[in-house]
């Protein structure tokens, strides 16, 4: 049995932001709206501490690698369109992932 994980990250730059509050009242909403409306995990990674950008991420895991990387896709489109920042850079990784090992037996 199979599963397909798939994650994306991106660097989201707002070089206008002044303060680390303003930042968060930017970013936080985005992500919470991201959350109630994809089934992803999705977190702040990277430079919370720094005004003009922050790196965030989501991750996915289906049985179906097709739809997987559609809701992804829809998700990172998403977060682009947001318009209260610009992605300047994307990372993405769907990787098919074994579930004999980790699966109780009476589910095989």
């Amino acid at each position: 049995m199979k599963a397909y994980l798939g994650i994306y990250t991106a660097r989201l730059e707002m070089p206008w932001v002044g303060s680390l509050k303003e930042k968060r009242a930017l970013v936080k909403p985005a992500m919470e709206r991201l959350r109630s409306r994809y089934p992803v995990s999705a977190a702040r990674l990277a430079g919370q501490d720094e005004h003009g950008w922050e790196v965030v991420g989501f991750s996915l895991l289906g049985y179906d690698g097709v739809w997987v990387e559609t809701v992804l896709r829809e998700a990172a489109s998403f977060i682009a369109a947001q318009g209260e920042f610009r992605v300047t850079e994307e990372n993405w990784s769907i990787e098919e992932v074994s579930l004999e090992d980790i699966l109780p037996q009476w589910v095989r």
